[in-house]
């Protein structure tokens, strides 16, 4: 969610427009803006010198000209907003850490796209402009916070619970699922496959006409 952007801002440091940069100034498809949001992902880590998570939330905070704030209560994660020659991230505070600093990345997304995000992000017949930014920009903290190349080193050294993975890099499990998803380390879950909560833990069915059938994995 952003509040206000302003188009005669300039942005004030070198990191800002190196990131800003590599973005075609153009209606981009879904995936090409994936994929720019990735680049940018791994270019800010790279310029920041972070090489293992987790990714501290200085890279964007201790940036000149962005500030952070929590704020208690928030009706909303958070929302990104130009105010008094500053970038303000409003971060809800009631969130658990973890979420926070997820929020943190994709406000800081919302800012590298500013005014130019309706152009980057056309209505489709399937989705909204909104809806376009909102899943680019959840895209961009998740390359961010889970690099896929970290991700893979993690699971080849052995850590596969999805627990341990969101722990071993400070974001939500849910984050790491998704995360796993995109990278193809794990197969997503069909849609009609659910978790009994009378069953073993991590066992999931099949809902097949009128019968339940366990899925093997």
């Amino acid at each position: 969610m952003t509040l206000s952007m302003t188009p005669n801002n300039p942005y004030p440091t070198s990191r800002l427009a190196a990131l800003r940069g590599l973005v075609p100034i153009r209606p981009l498809s879904q995936l090409e803006a994936l994929r720019v949001a990735e680049l940018q992902a791994t270019r800010l880590l790279a310029l920041s010198g972070i090489k293992a998570p987790a990714v501290p939330e200085a890279i964007i905070a201790d940036m000149p000209k962005i500030e952070v704030r929590r704020v208690r209560p928030w009706p909303t994660a958070g929302c990104s907003e130009w105010a008094k020659s500053t970038w303000v991230i409003i971060v809800n505070a009631a969130d658990i850490p973890a979420r926070q600093r997820f929020t943190v990345a994709h406000e800081f997304k919302h800012i590298l796209d500013g005014h130019f995000a309706p152009v980057l992000y056309p209505d489709t017949p399937i989705m909204s402009s909104y809806d376009r930014a909102e899943k680019v920009c959840d895209y961009f903290a998740g390359c961010l916070l889970v690099p896929k190349v970290w991700l893979v080193r993690a699971w080849v050294s052995g850590i596969q619970q999805p627990s341990a993975l969101a722990h071993h890099f400070q974001v939500s499990q849910g984050a790491i699922e998704t995360r796993l998803s995109q990278t193809g380390l794990v197969e997503p879950k069909p849609r009609c496959e659910f978790e009994r909560p009378d069953a073993t833990p991590g066992r999931y069915y099949r809902q097949s006409g009128m019968s339940i059938e366990p899925v093997i994995v």
